[in-house]
């Protein structure tokens, strides 16, 4: 069992879904409350990582993060570190690739308010601020928590993006996920059935936590409508 890079991709996930779900309560809601021109663009655009191969979207961020680039460039310049093969290159891959499993379930969240609900409450004298943090985000509470744990277990299990843009180093780019294939590439399958069931459980585990305290909250909401 390869701890050090089972924390990493602890690490990488907790990072990912700390940037990403405040982003994508932002676009989701954007999304399911206003229509404009190049809408079903963006919405396919934000899709585009659930069907394109990991080694693909991989080569374009290691070509768009890479040193030869404006933003890997910049990035040198003001840090002093390059994006690629480093941490911090993995976590801006994360976001990208878990754009979709983020935004998707927010947005039909958002979706499932009733318009009278925000009228109701902004005739009430509630602000526009005080609205989204005491009637909106409460309700698209099962939303956010869905999106939350896809994003962990899904960045806990990445394969080909990380292989892709970060290499195999260990302490820093090298996670779970790698381990196991250098486990399967030594014969070491003791050690790469372990790994693999560790993430199994959590997998199931946490998938199964979230559809439970979704209908619970979502019976909460509808019971305090």
């Amino acid at each position: 069992m390869d701890w050090q890079a089972l924390l990493l991709s602890v690490k990488l996930s907790s990072f990912t879904v700390l940037l990403l779900i405040p982003l994508a309560i932002i676009i989701g809601r954007g999304l399911a409350y206003f229509q404009f021109r190049g809408k079903s663009w963006l919405e396919a655009l934000i899709l585009v990582p659930l069907v394109l191969p990991p080694t693909v979207i991989g080569y374009y961020l290691l070509v768009g993060l890479g040193n030869q680039s404006f933003i890997g460039g910049l990035a040198e310049q003001l840090f002093g570190q390059q994006l690629v093969f480093n941490f911090s290159g993995l976590v801006i891959a994360s976001i990208i690739v878990n754009i979709p499993f983020a935004v998707q379930p927010i947005q039909r969240a958002y979706e499932t308010i009733p318009i009278d609900i925000r009228d109701a409450a902004a005739c009430c004298g509630m602000s526009r601020m005080r609205i989204f943090l005491k009637v909106e985000l409460p309700m698209v509470w099962p939303g956010v928590l869905t999106a939350l744990v896809l994003c962990f277990s899904h960045v806990l299990g990445e394969f080909g993006v990380v292989l892709m843009l970060g290499g195999n180093i260990a302490g820093e780019t090298k996670t779970i996920s790698i381990a196991i294939y250098d486990s399967v590439q030594a014969f070491d399958f003791d050690s790469a059935g372990m790994m693999s069931l560790v993430l199994l459980l959590f997998a199931v585990s946490a998938l199964a936590l979230t559809t439970s305290m979704s209908r619970r909250l979502g019976g909460l909401n509808a019971t305090q409508r």
